[in-house]
This record gives structure tokens, sequence and C-alpha cells, in this order.
């Protein structure tokens, strides 16, 4: 295997909350890799540290009230981000490593055209004039499939559709060839054939630019269809690792379960969707031992005392207590 594009290991990013309500440890000892043209998806429902994570590998952490934890490391071709000078930083970001937020609508300025953000960072990156950034952006709208890019790229924000923003933020983030595009739920706010249409291109998009991806979403869809290797996670931590084939064939963590089971099946249409009991914890008050164990349908003494590592062999891992001791693990219920 050859060394990873990018190294995150023990990352910690707290919160320091107002009116003395405690810290909140949103991202809490987070370790994976990406490797060189692979897709790695992270997944988990809303409040487990997904979003926090991608933005501590940019470092654009507000500080205060938020902060990186001394021990934290985030290697980037063998550099530790974390300890760059911040113009040392910004040679890299948006340029070498580039992001895809949420919400194009607040991502985008309203008041410069399509074609001046898009080429914004190749003029800071690569030096080009006015000109020649201009056509840099024709060149980006027409590869990520906008019609009419050199009508296009004078127009504003207002005057595109969801879709069509979206694909300008892909635009952005690739118009520098980026080694890592992080796409934060790529295709949230975009209706399902659109969100089909984002998929595609950027799959297309990584093949022909040969970049590695990291995808964030809470859609396991998306992850199926999309990612080579999966990080699940849960309260701040990774709770599961695996390749995507395995995963879905066997997953280790009951959330990995009880996600999986919130999901429709086209061969079982009639068939009730599982909810997950509870909610996620506060970040401020994470439980003792397991993290997810007031909402396992498992748990046992152990789990509200210990916490688990990360156990299982090869690169199929979970901070699971029954990775160890499997006749511990109560039978499904019957599905309705």
């Amino acid at each position: 295997m050859t060394e990873p594009l990018l190294r995150v290991r023990d990352l910690k990013t707290y919160f320091v909350t107002e009116h003395g309500r405690g810290t909140a440890r949103a991202v809490d000892g987070v370790s994976f890799e990406l490797h060189a043209g692979e897709t790695l998806g992270i997944v988990g429902e809303s409040g487990c540290g997904k979003t926090v994570t991608s933005l501590s590998i940019l470092r654009l952490i507000p500080e205060p009230p938020g902060h990186i934890r001394p021990g934290s490391v985030i290697e980037f071709e063998g550099r530790n981000l974390l300890a760059l000078a911040p113009a040392e930083l910004r040679a890299i970001r948006g340029n070498q490593i580039a992001m895809v937020f949420q919400e194009p609508m607040t991502s985008l300025n309203p008041v410069f055209t399509i074609g001046d953000q898009v080429g914004e960072a190749a003029i800071i990156h690569q030096g080009l004039s006015r000109k020649a950034a201009r056509a840099r952006a024709i060149e980006m709208l027409t590869l990520v499939g906008i019609p009419d890019p050199a009508q296009r790229v004078d127009d504003y924000p207002h005057q595109l559709s969801g879709g069509m923003r979206q694909r300008v933020m892909i635009a952005m983030a690739l118009v520098c060839h980026p080694k890592v595009l992080i796409a934060d739920e790529p295709t949230t706010a975009l209706d399902v054939t659109i969100q089909a249409q984002i998929l595609e291109l950027l799959e297309r998009l990584q093949a022909e630019l040969g970049m590695a991806v990291l995808l964030i979403t809470h859609d396991l869809g998306v992850v199926a269809g999309q990612a080579d290797r999966v990080v699940v996670m849960y309260a701040g931590q990774v709770v599961e690792t695996a390749p995507t084939t395995a995963l879905f064939d066997q997953p280790l963590h009951p959330y990995t379960e009880g996600l999986m089971a919130a999901v429709p099946r086209i061969d079982a249409p009639k068939s009730r969707l599982q909810a997950i009991p509870g909610q996620v914890p506060a970040a401020t008050a994470w439980p003792s031992g397991c993290r997810f164990h007031p909402r396992c349908p498992h748990a046992w003494t152990k789990c509200k005392i210990e916490e688990p590592p990360l156990l299982g062999t090869g690169d199929h891992t979970a901070r699971c207590w029954l990775v160890q001791e499997p006749a511990r693990r109560k039978p499904a219920p019957p599905s309705q």
C-alpha cells in the first residue's frame, strides 16, 4: 500500500460553550487515512462531528470558541497542516485541498459574478491574469456541464437554479485541479434527479482528474454507490471503518446496523423502517463507556463502564465489545 495522501491521527476539536455549559468535544480522537485516487465516505447522523472534521482539515474552525487540541495530527503529503504558517496553509487550501460546502447559496457571494468567483482561486494560486482567469472559468463551467458557459460566466448566483449553483461550487473547488476534494453533503438541498447528476459528475471528474475524494454525508445510499471505503462516525468518534462492500455485507457496530435499517429497501418496499431510539447526546456530556450504549439494543454493564477501542482484524474494525463477545448479540426482532 502506498503512503496515504492525507492522514488524520487522534484529531480532537473542542468548542468552549457560552454561559459555562462546558466544553463541547465535537471531534474526539478521530483517525483515518485517504489514499490517492480513492473515495472515502464519512457517514453519520447530524451532530456526530463529520463537518467539524472536514473544517478542521482545512483549519477553518473559528478560534475562539473552537480549538484543535495539541497532539492532533493532520498530514498532507507528509506535512503536518496544523504546524504550517498561515501563508503556507493558504498555498494548500483551495489549491491542493479544496472543499465543496453544504449550502451553495450561502457559500457563493451574491454581488460577484459566477466567473469572478470561479476564477478567483486561479488568480490567487496560479497567478493568472483577469482575462486568463475568465477563460479558465468558462472552461471549468463547461467541464461541470453548465449550458452556455460563455454567457453564464457573467450571471450572478441568484440567476441559477440550485443544481446549477452546486455545479458552480464544484467548478470553484476544481479550478486549481486539487489532489484532495472534500465534498460536504454535496447533494443535501437538491432533488433526487439532480442529486444523481451531481454524484455522476463528481465520479466522472474524479476519474478524469485523478483526485482523492473525502465524501461527507448522512446518506448511506450515496456512500454505497460512490465510496471505496467508509468511516462511520457517532458522538465525535469513529465507530466503524471498512471497505464499502464489507460494511454493507456485514456491519459490526449496532449503530451502523441501525443506520442501514433506516434506509428504504427496494427489495422489501412494504417493510417498516426501523428508527434508532433516542438521540445523539450533547457534545458537552458524552456518556461514559461506549457512547452508543444508551441507544444500543445489545448493551450490557461493561458497555456502560468501559469505552471500547476499535476492535477487529485487518481493514474492518468497530468500536464495540460485541466484536470480542459476539455471543452477547441479541437476535433481531422480526421485521414487519
